[in-house]
């Protein structure tokens, strides 16, 4: 089940989700809403980004996320960035007990260059619940990232 504003906000509120900064109500930054949405939060980039045409770039998200052990978090685009071509959806999630920067996985689909600035609306963050919380929170290389993009980071066989 996807998580609604009224219940992000409480579960921000009594601690048990953590979104840092939160907006509880929408905000504006270069012509899109950032902040609490109907059934997500719209989160944005924390530096200054330039897309170039075909290429795949990483961003990172302003905002600190913390996922308890009966969410996940799926990263979806936000609408009028898919209107531009601009995609931040490509699989990241965030598991059960992750917490940290996400890191955005950032393309645009289209000839030209596109630059995005720091604070730049760029996806939402749609709250899913587990049936029941899980054994096997997130303890992994990737927990508490810092606010710049994180690259892959393979592990020794």
């Amino acid at each position: 089940m996807i998580l609604s504003a009224q219940t992000i906000r409480k579960r921000v509120e009594n601690g048990s989700l953590v979104i840092e900064p939160f907006f509880p109500e929408p905000q504006k930054a270069y012509g899109l809403s950032f902040g609490l949405s109907s059934c997500g939060y719209d989160i944005r980039l924390a530096q200054a980004v330039v897309l170039f045409p075909f290429w795949g770039r990483l961003g990172s998200a302003l905002e600190r996320i913390g996922i308890p052990s009966d969410l996940r978090a799926k990263i979806d685009n936000k609408s009028t960035n898919a209107r531009l071509f601009i995609d931040a959806s490509r699989s990241t999630n965030a598991e059960p007990g992750w917490t940290g920067h996400l890191t955005l996985e950032l393309t645009h689909d289209r000839p030209w260059p596109v630059r995005l600035p720091a604070g730049y609306p760029i996806a939402q963050v749609i709250f899913e619940t587990l049936d029941e919380p899980t054994e096997r929170p997130y303890r992994g290389k990737y927990q508490n990232q810092p606010d710049r993009p994180v690259a892959a980071i393979l592990e020794a066989s």
